[in-house]
């Protein structure tokens, strides 16, 4: 199982997409004592956490698990913990495209950014939701950073059903054997071919693997520029993919 941290080298049914100045439907409520973005109806007993980014909560982001609880008739309760604790990256500092933004991107990937940090708290966090909310299936989706945080939380022993993983950092072919749950993949062009491919062809579980070629990585997350139009129907095929899959196993 690899957890090094290294920086990524790398018509829809789905609500209308914001472009710009999104107002984000749900609230933020603590769990393990972290700040958490809850949406979605309270009724409903299927869960989606989310792992975000790097840079946390940004209004993309916020949007896709607004977009996860509330598209059709299969809806979700979708939480997000701030695994940073109110200190994510700058998003000034990618692409690293100076020493400067290497150095601090390596930074935070050693220290707020370590994997080993994050996995423990995720079961006890869905233990918490699932007694205070009534959850009894969960699915979990993560971009980039949070990609990699889900492929080690989809093992043996895990509380999800089923996983997504959205233009995913680290990726790592020696992880796909131990995956337990069906599970989808959307790269984008930033992503290693070589990598992805190595992955999935270690893999034993159902998969889906979509490749975005022309889409940056980020795409569906912080760095998403939602005023190009081309990137906003790519958003939107990205969300109406992943709901797709986890209708399907949830």
């Amino acid at each position: 199982m690899s957890t090094e941290s290294t920086q990524s080298q790398a018509c829809c049914n789905t609500p209308a997409v914001v472009s710009k100045g999104y107002s984000p439907k749900g609230d933020y409520i603590e769990v393990d004592g972290l700040k958490t973005y809850t949406t979605g109806p309270k009724d409903v007993k299927q869960g989606i956490l989310v792992v975000y980014d790097i840079f946390g909560f940004f209004n993309q982001t916020l949007q896709g698990a607004d977009i996860l609880a509330y598209t059709d008739d299969q809806k979700y309760q979708v939480f997000m913990p701030d695994f940073f604790e109110g200190k994510p990256a700058d998003i000034s500092w990618y692409p690293p495209d100076t020493k400067e933004k290497e150095q601090k991107l390596g930074e935070f990937f050693n220290t707020q950014g370590a994997p080993q940090k994050t996995l423990p708290r995720i079961p006890k966090i869905v233990d918490e939701l699932s007694k205070k909310n009534g959850i009894e299936k969960w699915a979990i989706i993560g971009y980039c950073w949070g990609g990699k945080i889900v492929n080690l939380s989809s093992m043996e022993n895990t509380k999800f059903k089923v996983a997504a993983a959205c233009h995913p950092a680290m990726v790592a072919g020696e992880d796909a054997p131990s995956i337990t749950i069906p599970y989808i993949m959307l790269p984008s062009g930033d992503e290693p071919k070589e990598d992805v491919e190595k992955w999935q062809k270690g893999i034993k579980v159902e998969h889906k693997v979509e490749w975005f070629p022309d889409q940056v990585h980020g795409w569906m997350a912080a760095r998403g520029d939602l005023e190009q139009e081309k990137v906003k129907k790519e958003y939107e095929r990205g969300y109406k993919l992943v709901l797709d899959f986890f209708h399907k196993h949830l």
